[in-house]
């Protein structure tokens, strides 16, 4: 079944934006999904081009979602470099969050429970593909709760996100060291 692609514009993440002056540009478009390129034994292929720019200070990026806990995500870049922001947060508390940063060809998989948003942190387009069992729902309420993830890309850095009542440091990881073969392992038993 071909799901229907998505053209997310600045109006659209006007709750999650750092600085609130790109409000003006509300109708230039920020990024697009086409959901249902591909299907494989019950798993959904989507890609995501997300334009070079910026939302007044900071960098362009999704507008981010959780999966329901028994779902995983795995994300690859296909063109550009991007910054992952990952967090676990139960109501306002993050107990964990942390960022990947990938160049074409690097991938990740966002784990169960994990809320995630990508970045692009570069003056060119990025294009990401997923790969998730089709089942899988996003939720974007807690992202629109909070203004946002835990901390926002600026052009200065990583500014803190206050609206959150429990932030802890910010830390990096490193994409997988190779692309899994057998993708299988996306299956769930979630929905």
């Amino acid at each position: 079944m071909i799901k229907p692609d998505e053209t997310r514009k600045v109006s659209d993440l006007k709750d999650i934006v750092f600085d609130k002056s790109c409000l003006i540009n509300k109708d230039s478009v920020v990024y697009k999904v086409d959901r249902g390129i591909k299907y494989k034994d019950g798993l959904r292929y989507d890609e995501t081009l997300i334009k070079p720019d910026l939302l007044g200070k900071e960098f362009p990026k999704t507008k981010g979602h959780e999966h329901p806990k028994q779902c995983l995500e795995l994300i690859k870049v296909i063109k550009g470099e991007a910054l992952f922001l990952l967090q676990y947060d139960d109501n306002g508390l993050i107990e964990d969050i942390y960022f990947i940063k990938a160049k074409a060809g690097q991938s990740l998989i966002s784990p169960f429970g994990y809320s995630h948003t990508t970045i692009n942190n570069s003056r060119k387009e990025l294009v990401i593909g997923t790969w998730m069992d089709d089942n899988c729902s996003s939720d974007y309420n807690d992202i629109k709760k909070f203004k946002g993830f835990g901390y926002y890309y600026t052009v200065s850095g990583w500014k803190k996100n206050k609206s959150y009542n429990k932030v802890p440091k910010l830390r990096q990881e490193k994409p997988l060291k190779s692309n899994p073969k057998n993708i299988s392992f996306l299956k769930s038993s979630c929905c």
